[in-house]
């Protein structure tokens, strides 16, 4: 793990948000393993060895000091299986966010609600100001997952994907605001 920069869990109504753990690749090939996941992003499902690998990278931590990678799996607490994952790439005071929720989880609220407190977790600790995803101009679950979190589109485009964006306002609400310091 990140000795001074790892993730802190966090939970939602019915998500515990746990830091990733390499044993977690096993049942986190599983949950992945639904080729529609990878429709907008590109890519294919990997299986467990895959998995266990880039788990082992993530954990390590960016090679870049100035970095943080913040990774966490979605355990739904009602049933204490694995759902999904958050995770928050962050330099400075910016964090670029993303959300992943597997196909049986779908449709009941997961990804907004994992989101929602992803972002919160993110601003309310204070370090971070700004939280962006980056979205595809086609995916309206992930642009409405976006939305519930209290991101805004912006009309900034990188890769293809439209860029959403929430700051803190100088008061310090974590209100979305417009391009901040133009990040």
């Amino acid at each position: 793990m990140q000795a001074d920069g790892a993730p802190e869990p966090f939970s939602t109504s019915r998500l515990d948000a746990l830091p990733l753990a390499v044993p977690h690749a096993e049942e986190m090939a599983a949950v992945l393993f639904d080729p529609a996941l990878h429709a907008y992003t590109g890519g294919a499902p990997e299986g467990a060895d895959a998995l266990r690998a880039r788990y082992e990278r993530q954990s390590a931590g960016s090679p870049d000091p100035a970095e943080l990678w913040w990774n966490w799996v979605l355990r739904v607490r009602a049933d204490g299986c694995l759902a999904g994952y958050v995770q928050a790439t962050v330099r400075g005071a910016r964090a670029e966010v993303a959300w992943v929720i597997g196909t049986p989880w779908q449709g009941r609220g997961y990804a907004k609600e994992a989101a929602t407190g992803l972002v919160r977790h993110l601003l309310d600790r204070g370090a971070v100001r700004t939280v962006v995803a980056h979205i595809h101009p086609d995916h309206a679950a992930s642009a409405a997952v976006a939305t519930a979190a209290g991101l805004l589109p912006t009309d900034e485009r990188a890769d293809g994907e439209v860029r959403w964006r929430r700051g803190v306002s100088a008061g310090g609400t974590g209100r979305s605001v417009g391009s901040e310091n133009g990040l």
